[in-house]
Order: structure tokens, then sequence, then C-alpha cells
């Protein structure tokens, strides 16, 4: 009985553990999100200062900045792929922390019962009477 205590305690250890690693995943894959949108946001705020100032502008000044322009436009284009598949990435990863949550907490329920369940066998076999033989136990 009291294995099988020991096993469950160690199941709600490995389950704890499993449930940090997939927050810590989950965490990490949010955070790239993250960055990934804080990057395009950047880039679309670099293309918007890049309207050209009233009064004279020299016509290389002005290519220049359209092509800065253009390329800021397609490097923020070459972001969105990566930013849905970050998205979905940390939508998967957490989705698995919840499972992982679940799991842990129907360990932990598992362990008390295993708990209350040797207390319970401990405390009946505590109030059992002990019979001695009759011969005195010699053999």
């Amino acid at each position: 009985m009291k294995q099988l205590v020991r096993k469950r305690e160690r199941i709600v250890r490995v389950r704890h553990v499993q449930h940090l690693q997939a927050s810590a995943q989950a965490a990490q894959a949010e955070g790239r999100v993250a960055t990934l949108e804080a990057n395009a946001a950047r880039l679309v705020s670099l293309r918007g200062s890049l309207t050209p100032a009233p009064g004279t502008l020299f016509a290389a000044a002005l290519s220049n900045a359209g092509e800065l322009a253009m390329r800021l436009d397609a490097a923020r284009e070459s972001l969105t792929p990566a930013i849905r598949d970050a998205q979905a990435s940390a939508d998967r990863l957490g989705a698995a922390r919840l499972e992982a949550r679940i799991r842990q907490e129907s360990a932990e329920r598992l362990g008390e019962r295993a708990q209350a369940a040797y207390a319970d066998w401990r405390e009946r076999k505590r109030e059992t009477p002990h019979r001695r033989r009759p011969d005195g136990g010699a053999e």
C-alpha cells in the first residue's frame, strides 16, 4: 500500500514538471509572436517616417526614399507568414500547456486518494486486534 502512495507521489512530481515545461514552451512561443508583431509594427513606423518633407527635394533622395519604402514593405509582408506560423505554434503549445495542467490536476487527485486510502488502511490495521497463537507462537 505504501508503494502505491510513493508511486502516485512520483507521478504527481512528474506531471508537475511536465506542466512547468509546457508552460515555459508556451511562454517562449508567445514571446516569439510578440517579438515578430513588434518588428512588424516597427517596420510600419519606419515606413511612415519616410514621407518626404515639404520643400525642395532632389530626385536621388526621393528615389532612395522610395526604394527604402519598397524594401520595408517587402520585409513587413515577409513577416506575415512568420507571424501566422508563430501564432499557430503558440496556440498549439498553449493547448498542450492546458492538457499538461489537466493531467497534473488529475495526478494530484489520484495521489490524494491514494494517501487517503493508505491512511484508512493503517487505521483499520491499527484497530484490528492482534491474535496470539494458542501455542505461544513457538514452533
